[in-house]
Order: C-alpha cells, then sequence, then structure tokens
C-alpha cells in the first residue's frame, strides 16, 4: 500500500466479507483514507489525455 494504491475485493471471495473490517480499519488507524475512484482517474482517453505507464499508473499526457 502506498497513496495513490487502488485496493481490489472481489465480491466473490470466500472470506472477504469477513477480512474487510479489519483490513479497513488497519489502513485508517496507518493513516490512509479512502475516496471514490473517480478521484483517483484521471478523466479522458488514453494516449491523448493520460499515458499508463509500467506500473499501471496514469500519467498526465
Amino acid at each position: 500500500m502506498q497513496p495513490g494504491s487502488i485496493v481490489l475485493f472481489h465480491n466473490a471471495a470466500l472470506h472477504t466479507p469477513e477480512a474487510l473490517p479489519t483490513i479497513l480499519e488497519t489502513l485508517l488507524q496507518e493513516g490512509y483514507t479512502f475516496v471514490p475512484i473517480s478521484q483517483l482517474i484521471l478523466p479522458g482517453t488514453c494516449g491523448t489525455d493520460y499515458t499508463i505507464d509500467h506500473t499501471g499508473r496514469q500519467c498526465p499526457a
């Protein structure tokens, strides 16, 4: 985890529902906050408005 990370939880995973509260509480205690994905994803068209680097991060064009 690092600032700006997007965490994916598969809703069909066997233990996700019971593990999620502990994971979220731990991240909050470590100082992380949660925002809607719309605040992290750059708008526009890939290749025109942004590129995606080798780590999967969007970079403004």
